[in-house]
């Protein structure tokens, strides 16, 4: 059967999708989009969504992704410091007004009535511009950045991730994730790259995604964590539509750290695990756990190398925590200036900034930020106490509030669908953790805020965690 890309209302091949595409970027050029033009594109997921970008790509514009929901006066700022030549919107994205932005659908009606004599979409110029793409940290622990990416290493990097996952052009891929983001554009330029199916779904509703699933033959699902464990839920709710996902090979994870407790119910209910991953906007992908191989994050991809080190940049042996550096030449090319250069990073090691290790096979265990938090004389990492509580079946993420007399005090937002009450959760951390990593104050919440890119809002937990401070444990 022919590759598609499949949406809520239509279906396409490849072949039909690609000549659709050549008469929008006919469009564009028309407008003066050409080799080096900077474009701002913020839109929701959608087939126009997809082709815009790819019409984009094979202009050889530099592409300024923006996540639909980033608010207008940000959206200016981003504008500015980009220069960007247009800026196109869908109706939900919200710009400031004297952007004068296009619509997608403006382009989209008019490339109906457009002739083009190109055959195939040539991505060649745009794997020539060192920037490319340039997308946008999450902005969960800090003020988001401005990532430059060039256009070939950035696709050099997703084709590795296809080759190490055994991607083919016989998957179906459905990927429930905002495509502004460094995990869900991959997915769908992995589909093009391989020349297999695309599911555009819609991941904020999921039982309409779910539903999707099954008359297009989903075998590759890619969602965050916190969209796993809400696909159960509604499996709870709706258990016909389980059937859906009959056909999935591969449940694919990343963008946030994975409990294994998470994991362990997809084996019990599909006999799959969830296929844990680890990455950034900045580095690229990085090491992927496979179907043969589901150990943590697996092993790093052919061509890349990650090194752990400790405080001295001395590597240290198997099994010893340290700090992650990645080897890659898929690294970005730099951060964005204010006045829309590019501020260079270093090109033969990137500094990740978070802890983990390798075990002696070479797979990758992540324990979180190298966020050193000091208490009560002792020194703590939060997001590897945190691991320690996910193992033992407690999820939970933990804000570090400024304490005059303990250093920090540490809240533990704790998720529980059943809302048991904070005591209950205070007990079962007291069977889990050492006395030093307890909590100074327990919040229960039905499910951990997030931010568009489905992690755990860190952010705004500190707002919460400011705003409600209760009273402390007084011995922690």
């Amino acid at each position: 059967m022919a590759a598609k890309i499949f949406a809520e209302d239509s279906a396409a091949t490849l072949a039909e999708f690609e000549q659709d595409t050549l008469r929008v970027a006919q469009v564009l050029r028309e407008r003066g989009v050409g080799l080096g033009s900077r474009v701002l594109l913020k839109a929701g997921n959608s087939v126009s969504y997809v082709s815009v970008l790819f019409a984009l790509m094979h202009l050889g514009a530099s592409v300024v992704l923006v996540d639909q929901q980033e608010k207008y006066e940000a959206t200016g700022s981003i504008i500015r410091r980009a220069g960007t030549k247009l800026v196109l919107v869908d109706d939900d994205a919200p710009v400031p007004p004297e952007a004068e932005p296009v619509h997608l659908y403006e382009l989209i009606s008019a490339a109906p009535e457009v002739r083009v004599t190109e055959q195939h979409l040539d991505f060649g110029a745009w794997c020539d511009l060192d920037d490319a793409l340039i997308m946008w940290s999450s902005g969960s622990t800090g003020a988001p950045k401005g990532i430059v990416k060039n256009g070939g290493r950035f696709l050099k990097n997703l084709e590795r991730n296809a080759h190490h996952m055994g991607h083919t052009a016989e998957d179906v891929l459905l990927p429930l994730l905002p495509f502004s983001h460094q995990y869900g554009l991959s997915m769908v330029l992995i589909a093009w790259i391989v020349q297999g199916s695309l599911v555009i779904a819609p991941y904020k509703r999921l039982d309409r995604a779910l539903r999707m699933a099954g008359p297009s033959g989903a075998t590759v699902l890619d969602a965050a964590p916190a969209t796993y464990r809400s696909i159960l839920g509604i499996l709870r709710q709706k258990p016909v539509l389980e059937r859906s996902l009959g056909a999935v090979r591969m449940f694919c994870s990343g963008a946030a750290p994975l409990d294994q407790a998470l994991t362990d119910l997809y084996v019990e209910r599909f006999g799959l695990p969830l296929l844990d991953s680890y990455g950034s906007t900045e580095a690229g992908n990085v090491a992927f756990a496979t179907a043969d191989n589901a150990v943590s994050c697996g092993r790093v991809m052919d061509g890349l190398r990650i090194r752990v080190v400790d405080d001295e940049d001395r590597e240290v042996p198997a099994g010893v925590v340290g700090e992650l550096l990645v080897e890659t030449p898929d690294v970005m090319v730099g951060y964005l200036t204010d006045e829309g250069g590019i501020d260079p990073v270093a090109q033969d090691v990137f500094r990740t900034g978070d802890l983990g290790y390798l075990d002696a096979d070479g797979n990758l265990f992540v324990l979180g930020r190298k966020f050193a938090v000091h208490r009560n004389g002792y020194t703590l990492y939060p997001e590897i106490v945190e691991r320690k509580a996910a193992a033992g079946g407690c999820a939970t993420r933990i804000v570090a509030l400024p304490d005059e007399r303990r250093g920090s005090s540490l809240v533990f937002f704790v998720e529980d669908e059943q809302l048991r009450d904070a005591a209950h959760w205070r007990a079962v951390l007291g069977e889990l953790l050492p006395v030093y990593e307890q909590p100074n104050r327990v919040v229960v919440v039905e499910g951990f805020p997030l931010n568009r890119n489905g992690k755990p809002d860190k952010r705004r937990m500190s707002e919460l965690a400011l705003a409600d401070a209760g009273p402390a444990a007084p011995d922690a």
